[in-house]
């Protein structure tokens, strides 16, 4: 059984582990990318397929669902049957599963093909992380392994749009997934030559009652937060919410009375561990609930084109890079509380930076922003990641890696869910009181509605009725912006006041002190 290594005896990372990580980084990267490429590819395979709206909606959604679903299920298996095993098994389903959906012919075969990826997907993540805890015993060593780990996402995220297009420019919409296979492939090559293998030996069975409820309790949820943020607050998107927190109960309430649980509830005793989890959920809903409107705003508001909004972005993807590449050699200089807090207090003044944008002439608000906001959030993701993988024992390294992204799937839906329904309810409220009258109803309420709605209205008028729709659109929108980006900056400076006070004389437990 693998157990935790004092500090005094942890042996070194060879040059086997950072090989190791660059083989670790390969799903990482193609994650990113994956969820990116498919929103440019979505006209293209509307126009080949033809689904009906429902239908589009699930192609987009069902492999984010499966995803967070599956997390903490894939976690603990992990740590049953060995991390690596779980890594190429998943790789191989999920190279399987993008030739599927390279090659679907109907919506509902690619449907079916994406929530396979998401399942495959959801084995990839924490296999890779709670690797890392194992082969990375130094704890300098493990917050940069987890450091360039981390900017796989940030690379990928950054080249999705990049290589996405060139792939649709040349091939068909079905060639966006076919980007899957050469690297699932070189990973099943090298992993099984390169990555250990680590397992926990005295894990019991996996508890299949206890799976079937995690799985339910975060698709349930997920469902219902993405209901409500795509159709507002409804009895049916409420109702989902609150049957998952029901179920979470009851899972919750099983994992204690098992003698042996297939997620240990003891780990959130761990008081690094559990404000870990929940300041990382917290730090990407801020984030998700502004970032949602960005790209909304450079195009639908200040009318640039995707490339140019994409070119505006790009600074702020290199200081993240940046940003992160800094956080080990600033953490090896100050206590991590303080760079943790101190990093999202600056997110703060990110976020207020965004809310002061009005239009082009002041854009570079809006920029300065976004680059602040993505430096000051790096210690969090990265130092969070850190302390949430090394506070749990290295047993249960697995399960404590599918925590961690559960958290950050959950934020992020709650994020969309929560601060972008009350942007929408800005945008709405604004509009009611400053849309021109004499619009025929259907119109007004399509303007009403969203932004996008606004547009399209606005592009079957004569110039000067479109422009009276366009102004008040535009001006609700920003308001809206604006709004979000003051609720973000109130929230991390929440979780940074809490960050400092919990984590201040944070002290490594060891794995019995944790169990």
């Amino acid at each position: 059984m693998t157990t935790d290594i004092p500090a005094s005896v942890a042996r070194p990372a060879t040059r086997r582990e950072w090989l190791g990580l660059a083989v670790l980084m390969l799903p990482t990267v193609l994650l990113a990318l994956d969820m990116t490429v498919l929103h440019l590819a979505a006209p293209h395979l509307s126009a080949d397929l033809k689904p009906t709206s429902a239908q589009l909606l699930w192609i987009l959604d069902i492999y984010g669902f499966m995803i967070a679903g599956f997390l903490v299920t894939m976690g603990t298996l992990g740590d049953r049957i060995g991390r690596r095993r779980l890594l190429l098994f998943g790789a191989t389903a999920f190279g399987l599963a993008s030739v599927l959906a390279a090659f679907a012919h109907t919506a509902e075969a690619l449907i079916a093909s994406r929530a396979l990826l998401g399942v495959a997907g959801a084995t990839l993540m924490p296999s890779t992380l709670s690797l890392l805890r194992n082969m990375f015993q130094v704890d300098t060593q493990r917050t940069l392994a987890i450091t360039i780990w981390m900017t796989g996402f940030i690379v990928g995220s950054a080249i999705g749009p990049l290589v996405g297009g060139l792939m649709l420019e040349f091939f068909w919409w079905g060639s966006v997934f076919l980007l899957g296979v050469p690297v699932m492939l070189l990973l099943l090559v090298v992993g099984r030559w390169i990555l250990p293998e680590f397992r926990d030996d005295n894990a019991g069975r996996l508890d299949f009652a206890s799976a079937l409820l995690s799985v339910a309790m975060v698709l349930v949820v997920i469902y219902g937060l993405k209901d409500m943020a795509r159709n507002g607050a409804s009895l049916m998107a409420l109702g989902a919410v609150l049957l998952g927190l029901l179920v979470g109960a009851v899972f919750v309430r099983r994992q204690r009375r098992l003698a042996q649980p297939m997620f240990d509830m003891a780990l959130f005793r761990n008081r690094a561990f559990s404000t870990s989890v929940g300041a990382m959920m917290l730090t990407v809903l801020a984030i998700s609930g502004a970032w949602l409107m960005v790209f909304q705003y450079l195009q639908g508001v200040l009318g640039l084109s995707p490339l140019k909004a994409g070119i505006v972005m790009l600074p702020a993807t290199l200081v993240q890079i940046f940003g992160s590449l800094l956080v080990p050699l600033l953490a090896g200089r100050m206590p991590k509380s303080v760079l943790i807090s101190g990093g999202l207090l600056l997110a703060a003044l990110g976020f207020l930076s965004m809310a002061q944008v009005t239009g082009l002439d002041n854009m570079a608000w809006l920029m300065i922003g976004t680059v602040i906001m993505g430096f000051g959030v790096m210690p969090m993701m990265i130092l969070g990641t850190d302390l949430v993988v090394s506070a749990a024992p290295a047993e249960k390294a697995g399960a404590a890696s599918a925590t961690s992204e559960t958290a950050s799937e959950l934020g992020m839906a709650l994020g969309i869910a929560v601060i972008g329904s009350i942007g929408a309810a800005i945008y709405r409220s604004e509009m009611a009181q400053h849309l021109p009258a004499g619009l025929p109803e259907e119109l007004a309420l399509a303007a009403t509605d969203t932004l996008g709605g606004a547009l399209g209205v606005a592009a079957g008028l004569p110039p000067l009725q479109a422009e009276s729709v366009l102004v008040p659109a535009r001006a609700a929108f920003s308001a809206a912006l604006h709004t979000n980006a003051v609720i973000g900056a109130v929230i991390v400076t929440a979780v940074a006041v809490i960050t400092g006070l919990l984590l201040r004389q944070r002290a490594v437990p060891s794995a019995e002190a944790a169990c």
